[in-house]
């Protein structure tokens, strides 16, 4: 099972044709996937804007996710985070109105502000549903403890964290507390924001200016050369399956539903209709036990962070 991460329609990831977009957002509700997901921050507003008349033409078909809480401003390289419940009423209302509709299915607090107790911002997300205004809970980048002290106020349905064969510190507590309570997981940039799929070897050398891949550390440089060396074991088991780097990446990740004892929905992101038709058949590869075994050892050996500051994941609380 796979969903759709709508960010790069409307920028981080260099231009982009909305035409492509839509048939994209298209494509995937043909090829069975029903959860779409956004958020206010992408774009400042505009991704939701742009899904609003596929979100309109398929209300009934589909499951809607969006996030509150990064503040962003003028200043391109200001990022804040919010998680007080009156600017999460607030919040809401802007997302509501963007998107056109009158509820969303799920809601997450995109990133956590120590400083605002948990209680106080899960309590204010809890009348949102309570109002019929949302219709599930998320968060995303929370430790496991914080997962258990959310879950506690009010249910979350489900945990969206960076997963992926790059990226595993979720592992670290998160997991197992989702397992534990019943909640889904939601990785996001299973395919390690594309370089997972061999598609760049050095985002710096290689991607356009503006692209926000550009200043990943893992991405470039030196980091980059070592970090392209651990995917060929990657490449082997695509070969010996017929299939793509990114099927294998994705693959992976979905088998992590078994291993953890968790519901795991990926939202892949793309804005081709080719590459969505690629990504959703990876849920038809089944990896072995060696297979697994030789995929296992990557994460522990990359090359630099998953973001130039790690202040807002949940690394930096653990």
């Amino acid at each position: 099972m796979q969903g759709l991460g709508c960010m790069g329609m409307s920028e981080f990831y260099g231009d982009t044709d909305e035409a492509a977009a839509r048939d994209t957002l298209d494509a995937a509700l043909e090829a069975g996937v029903t959860l779409f997901d956004t958020a206010d921050v992408y774009g400042r507003g505009a991704n939701e804007e742009f899904l609003r008349p596929f979100v309109t033409a398929h209300r009934d078909e589909i499951t809607l996710a969006t996030k509150f809480s990064i503040v962003r401003t003028d200043d391109p390289q200001y990022r804040g985070i919010r998680n007080d419940p009156a600017y999460i009423r607030e919040a809401v209302e802007g997302s509501l109105r963007r998107l056109g509709v009158d509820v969303v299915d799920l809601y997450y607090m995109h990133r956590r502000d120590p400083e605002v107790p948990l209680a106080d911002s899960v309590g204010a997300m809890a009348e949102l549903v309570a109002a019929g205004k949302v219709r599930h809970l998320g968060l995303s980048e929370v430790t496991g403890a914080e997962l258990r002290e959310a879950h506690a106020v009010h249910p979350i349905a489900a945990l969206q964290s960076e997963w992926s064969l790059f990226s595993r510190d979720v592992e670290r507590s998160a997991v197992g507390a989702a397992a534990e309570l019943g909640v889904g997981v939601v990785p996001y940039s299973p395919l390690g924001r594309g370089f997972l799929t061999g598609a760049f070897a050095d985002a710096g050398k290689e991607l356009a200016e503006g692209d926000f891949r550009r200043y990943q550390p893992r991405m470039v440089g030196d980091a980059a050369v070592a970090n392209a060396a651990l995917l060929e074991p990657v490449k082997k088991i695509a070969a010996a399956h017929g299939a793509t780097a990114a099927q294998i990446a994705l693959a992976w990740v979905q088998q992590r539903a078994q291993v953890h004892g968790v519901t795991v929905v990926p939202v892949p992101g793309t804005r081709k209709r080719s590459r969505l038709e690629e990504n959703m058949a990876a849920t038809r590869i089944t990896l072995t036990e060696a297979e697994l075994a030789l995929l296992e050892p990557i994460a522990g050996q990359v090359v630099g962070h998953r973001y130039l500051d790690m202040s807002s994941t949940a690394t930096a609380r653990e």
